[in-house]
């Protein structure tokens, strides 16, 4: 069937008379919505029912009004900044996917085949349809016969038969006339088969643009790293909200009972003053919401999003396009690696280098091919693949089917010649066959077939000489002996063969069939990928290449690439595991190195097993096939290069199909952990730093050094800011030389705890200090102390957030590249000073001369080099327990 598809002109006409593919976009939280959202939030509440007690204490006379109106505008600020944050990032996360993302569909136009994007499409379009495409638009199938499942539209999992529309079809009424044999519909996938489709109906008129709303389906799993922070995020919750009543019961006690000595006639004196036990009772209250929102870090399970957001473009520069978040801070934790060969580790380029006859005959070309042999080698690589020759001379390229067909293809494209034999039956290629096969009718009656050949040779009883006349398979151990010779060079095979008979009910006799020859393909390693897959198993990760090839060319580029090394690493065929049971496995998977002839069944199984035995697994694939593995793989890698069924499956995409970019996927991973380690550093010290004050404070009977309006401002430095000035912390390649995390290992290492506690221990030691002897330092003016308190414990903390951001001693380690960090710390050091001279009633701070600046500066400045003294420490121990390790470990 020719086909020409549209003209320029019809395509412009089409699109002025029914609009193109696109869809209207789904309209996500608006910027307001998501601020009334945080409202709701669990501290923001607590932080109202504070901001009520103020009003009612101002009403009555017992609190000036500034107060209320101060917190009033703390809690809008603190929300305001974080939604706008949070806002911003989701909006440009999802512009990026969409962007990245984008599927190009084969399409008919002008009367060549061409690539457009699938919102450029219009009614009328005839688009190429393949086994793994999405199908892009509604429309009736034309031409060919494919299998599709539509699962996503009517939830029927049974994949649906579409065969080419007859002569004089009249289309019905229905639109969602899914049992419709001609009808293909936007959504639904390619299983199997290859055929054409014209367009009738595109954008928001499709069955899936009616129904789109409600396919937006999130992704609910829980990655490692965000299960052990809502863990974390739990436990000191727990400790505030307990801790917060028990000090809040503690300070009431105290009020009513130890103030008044016990003595009954002045605690009925006291009790009979209500304006005192309100007063007390109010302020019991504000400490234990002080307490709670000092304690609890709501902003630890928000922090996972916005850094991943925030890398989003980083990851994209480098071909690493994040479909699920989940995805890449699992990436981080990867023990076990299942990679494809083809594209990933080799180049993808494929090349055919050879062509050799049933005689042995070697030819580099195809012109070189003499006589009938040259026919039927052309006929069986044009008449019988998923591939398609587009444009003419300097302008031909081949789109559609995998880099193997288009390989093939390319062998025979220049030839003109061409054969009027046009497939009346086909069977595509499967796993179980391992070939595949097209009947033609016309100047030749027979049937094409091409395949993995040692599966073929067996089926092979003839092979055809120079002239094409069919002799006696002779020398088939001969044959196999060069096959050998080419796989320990890395020379895939292919072999093409013929059969008289027809096919038939998906079915073809295997008897009998003549060999034509078979092809030799090279692909070489990538250069980039044998340093990627060193500095991969260098980071603790096994890598298992998974290939398609017969052993001895999986070996021989295997040994390539980097990934066998040493005589104990082993190497199976699907064969030989299908002979083994799952415990046989388990007991040799880390040693496993390479998967010969894989089925993808064996992929499932061996994610499955490796998850069994709590790896954390990694897969990559980009065919429909692939689609199982992908989904239950802790990490699924697809292939940009691959089916659209394969992207959807997968986590993350990577985009050049290179393994270099999964060596920089594992390292943004490992990135994001450790920033988030970072900022819990941050964050507790200052949480257990304010806490132990507001705790010890009332206990000797001192007032709360921090107001409520205070402790937001602290709040947002600890939270959003933070967030943002850690979420920009490079990837390290020392990030690679860490040991993958275990699913069950604590997200506080011992060095972080010894972080967290002399950070806290120098801040409320030093705390204590400025509030009970540090008055004379302030000339006596408690107000002016207050204040020299407040800018003190922020400018530790700004100190503090140099310790945490980097083990090493030289605390401006690669800051360059962070220089968020140095803008973020120099905006919270400037509204800090700026407070303390306008702050006023609101944030209790009242100016401060430049000598107590002097005092409060080098106060909050020594926890640095408290910090220097800790770190020096912790390296000590360190190298000394490696040093005692050292000698068991060689035994």
């Amino acid at each position: 069937m020719k086909i020409t598809g549209l003209t320029d002109a019809e395509v412009a006409e089409s699109k002025e008379k029914y609009g193109d593919n696109s869809m209207t976009e789904q309209q996500g939280e608006t910027f307001m919505q998501k601020l009334l959202g945080n409202f709701k939030d669990p501290m923001i509440k607590i932080l109202c029912f504070a901001l009520l007690i103020n009003v009612v204490l101002a009403v009555l006379k017992y609190a000036e009004f500034y107060e209320p109106v101060g917190i009033a505008v703390a809690i809008l600020l603190s929300t305001l900044v974080s939604t706008y944050s949070e806002y911003n990032n989701e909006n440009a996360f999802k512009k990026l996917q969409e962007e990245a993302s984008r599927i190009m569909c084969k399409v008919y136009r002008n009367g060549e085949i061409t690539e457009v994007s699938i919102n450029d499409l219009v009614v009328g379009d005839c688009i190429l349809l393949q086994s793994g495409d999405k199908i892009p638009a509604d429309g009736l199938l034309i031409d060919g016969e494919i299998k599709v499942d539509q699962s996503v539209l009517n939830g029927e999992s049974k994949e649906a038969r579409k065969n080419a529309v007859p002569e004089n079809y009249v289309e019905p009424d229905e639109p969602m006339d899914f049992l419709n044999e001609y009808k293909v519909f936007r959504g639904s996938v390619v299983c199997s088969g290859n055929g054409v489709m014209k367009v009738t109906v595109v954008g928001d008129n499709s069955v899936y643009g009616k129904i789109a709303s409600e396919l937006q389906a999130g992704d609910d799993r829980e990655s490692p790293l965000k299960v052990k922070l809502a863990k974390l995020a739990n436990g000191i919750s727990k400790f505030g909200y307990i801790g917060g009543g028990l000090i809040a019961v503690a300070y009431l006690v105290q009020s009513f009972f130890v103030a008044n000595h016990f003595n009954g006639a002045e605690i009925a004196a006291y009790f009979s003053n209500a304006g005192d036990v309100i007063h007390d009772t109010i302020n019991a209250i504000m400490l234990a919401v002080i307490i709670i929102v000092m304690a609890v870090p709501e902003g630890l399970p928000l922090m996972v999003a916005l850094v991943s957001a925030m890398n989003m473009n980083k990851m994209l520069k480098d071909n690493v396009l994040v479909r699920k978040i989940v995805g890449i801070e699992t990436a981080g934790s990867l023990n076990l690696l299942f990679s494809d060969k083809t594209g990933t580790i080799t180049k993808g380029k494929l090349e055919v280098v050879t062509f050799i006859d049933g005689d042995l005959e070697e030819y580099k070309t195809i012109d070189e091919i003499p006589g009938e042999l040259n026919n039927l080698i052309t006929l069986s690589i044009k008449n019988n693949t998923d591939s398609v020759i587009s444009g003419q001379g300097e302008n031909m390229k081949i789109v559609g089917g995998n880099a193997t067909e288009r390989a093939v293809l390319g062998f025979a494209a220049h030839t003109d010649k061409s054969f009027n034999a046009p497939k009346v039956s086909s069977i595509p290629f499967n796993s179980t066959n391992k070939y595949s096969a097209s009947t033609v009718e016309g100047d030749y009656n027979i049937t094409l077939i091409k395949g993995a050949p040692e599966k073929m040779l067996k089926k092979c009883k003839y092979y055809y000489d120079k002239d094409g006349n069919k002799k006696p398979m002779a020398n088939a151990d001969v044959i196999n002996a060069k096959m050998d010779e080419l796989a320990v060079r890395a020379i895939r095979v292919l072999a093409f063969a013929t059969s008289e008979s027809v096919i038939s009910d998906n079915n073809l006799p295997e008897d009998e069939w003549t060999l034509v020859g078979f092809v030799g393909i090279r692909d070489e390693v990538r250069p980039e990928s044998i340093k990627a897959i060193k500095e991969v198993k260098r980071a603790g990760v096994q890598v298992v290449m998974i290939t398609g090839d017969r052993k001895e060319t999986a070996v021989a580029i295997a040994k390539d690439a980097g990934i066998l090394k040493k005589e104990t690493d082993l190497v199976y065929t699907s064969d030989e595991l299908a002979g083994m049971s799952d415990d046989e496995i388990k007991k040799v998977l880390k040693r496993i190195r390479v998967i010969a002839r894989a089925l993808p069944t064996d992929k499932s199984r061996l994610v499955r097993l490796g998850q069994e035995m709590n790896l954390v697994v990694g897969m990559t694939g980009d065919g429909v096939n692939d689609s199982p593995a992908l989904k239950k793989a802790d990490v699924g890698f697809a292939m940009g290069g691959g089916t659209e069924v394969a992207k959807e499956a997968g986590d993350i995409v990577i985009l050049d199909d290179n393994f270099l970019s999964i060596d920089k996927a594992i390292l943004y991973g490992r990135t994001i952990y450790n920033s988030i380690r970072k900022f819990i550093v941050f964050q507790l010290t200052i949480n257990v730093s304010a806490v132990l004050i507001s705790f010890i404070c009332p206990l000797l009977q001192m007032p709360n050094p921090l107001s409520i309006t205070q402790i937001l401002w602290i709040n947002l430095v600890m939270d959003t800011l933070a967030a943002l000035a850690f979420g920009g912390e490079p990837a390290l390649k020392k990030f690679m030389k860490e040991k993958p995390k275990r699913r069950d290992e604590s997200i506080i290492s011992k060095p972080m705890w010894s972080s967290i506690i002399v950070g806290a221990a120098y801040t409320v030691i030093m705390s204590l200090v400025l509030l009970t002897i540090g008055l004379t330092w302030f000339d006596g003016d408690k107000n002016a102390e207050l204040t020299g308190y407040f800018a003190f414990f922020i400018f530790t903390a700004i100190f503090n957030a140099f310790n945490a951001r980097t083990d090493e001693l030289n605390l401006f380690d690669n800051i360059t590249r962070n220089k968020n960090f140095l803008k973020i710390m120099a905006l919270i050091a400037v509204v800090q000073v700026t407070l303390t001279y306008i702050g006023g009633d609101i944030f209790h701070c009242y100016g401060l001369s430049l000598s107590q600046w002097g005092i409060v500066l080098l106060l909050a400045f020594m926890i640095i080099p408290m910090d220097l003294i800790r770190k020096c420490i912790v390296k000590t121990l360190t190298t000394d327990d490696v040093k005692a390790k050292a000698p068991s470990d060689k035994q």
